[in-house]
Order: structure tokens, then sequence, then C-alpha cells
């Protein structure tokens, strides 16, 4: 999984409370994200079984919006998701000078 900056948010947003479910547009407010980026980030998530996903059940007219889709950590997601956001967050630790890199210990 490609650890980039703006993964990393999504999935600081969705780790906030693993358990509920969050629409696209929720996740991307949230992480300061534009639509454009976000739901390729979950698609992917969803496609490396990180996140499972539904349709809401909502009649459009009735809402006056599009039914949204949910989305939510599965519990192998969200332990994945939290190693992946510490080894992240240990490679951009700066080092201290003349010491090796952890990952070189």
């Amino acid at each position: 999984m490609r650890m980039t900056i703006p993964t990393q948010l999504v999935l600081q947003v969705l780790l906030e409370d693993a358990t509920i479910e969050r629409y696209g547009y929720e996740v991307g407010e949230a992480a300061g994200l534009p639509s454009g980026t976000v739901h390729p980030i979950l698609a992917r998530l969803e496609g490396a079984g990180w996140l499972e996903s539904r349709w809401e059940d909502v009649d459009a007219t009735e809402a006056g919006r599009p039914a949204r889709r949910y989305y939510r950590l599965t519990p192998d997601g969200a332990t994945a998701a939290r190693d992946a956001l510490a080894r992240a967050h240990r490679a951009r630790r700066p080092r201290l000078a003349g010491l090796p890199a952890p990952e070189a210990t």
C-alpha cells in the first residue's frame, strides 16, 4: 500500500473511530482533501481489503440528495492502517547527525 500523505490523512480520519461508517465527502472534509483525491484512495483501500463499504438505503427524491457510499475499516484493515501509519511516522522522524537510521540498526 502506498503511504502518500493524502492516504495517511484518510487513514487518520478513519482511525478516529474505526467502528463507525463515514461517507466519502465526510472523510474528505475531515482530512482536508478534495473528493477527487479521497475517492481513489478509498477505492484502493477497499481493494486491499482494509475497508468495507455499502450504499446508503435512502430514497434520493425524499432525501433531496443522492445515496451516499459509507466506508468503515475492517478489523484487519484497522490493524494494518495503524501499523502503516507508525512506519510512515518513523520514516519521517528527523535523524540525529551521525546516527544510523532506525531501520539500519
